[in-house]
């Protein structure tokens, strides 16, 4: 996904906003498994709780993941290494799979201040509508935001994921 030239001069701050893609290796669907997409939004949630990170809006699609978080310490790349770690480890267990679960990088967008955090969280709630997974917002189960949607009908939702 990354260009390996990408990382030289770049760092990741804490304190701000990231739009972070990685993919499963081969773009195998192993996300469409309900069980695996479930350890990976735990895996949001855990790195939430140990204080690395502060989710605002995820989607775990059959063949990758999108994840917007505000990095809350240490490095992108601490973060995305405990995350495609744990993932690939509890997920191959769970498939009884051996070998490569990731692609080896991930690609990371910093937001900047003048750009809009719901905007980026809109377009991603948007994605399984594009993928053709979901017919409209706050449909798709593997996808969480922390700002209530509004679906076709133009009634608010709530997208809360019991974890």
């Amino acid at each position: 996904m990354q260009n390996a030239r990408l990382p030289i001069g770049r760092h990741s701050s804490v304190g701000l906003f990231y739009l972070l893609t990685t993919v499963v290796d081969g773009r195998t669907p192993l996300f469409a498994s309900d069980a695996a997409a479930a350890m990976a939004i735990r895996e949001f949630q855990r790195l939430d709780q140990e204080g690395f990170t502060r989710s605002v809006a995820y989607v775990v699609m059959p063949d990758h993941v999108h994840w917007l978080v505000e990095l809350r310490a240490g490095t992108l790349e601490d973060v995305m290494k405990r995350f495609k770690s744990r993932t690939a480890q509890q997920i191959n267990r769970l498939l009884g799979r051996i070998g490569r679960f990731w692609q080896a990088r991930h690609h990371d967008h910093a937001i900047r201040p003048d750009e809009s955090l719901y905007r980026h969280a809109m377009y991603l709630m948007g994605n399984p509508i594009r993928a053709g997974l979901a017919a409209q917002l706050g449909q798709y189960p593997h996808a969480w935001c922390e700002w209530a949607l509004e679906n076709s009908s133009g009634r608010r939702m709530s997208l809360v994921t019991d974890g």
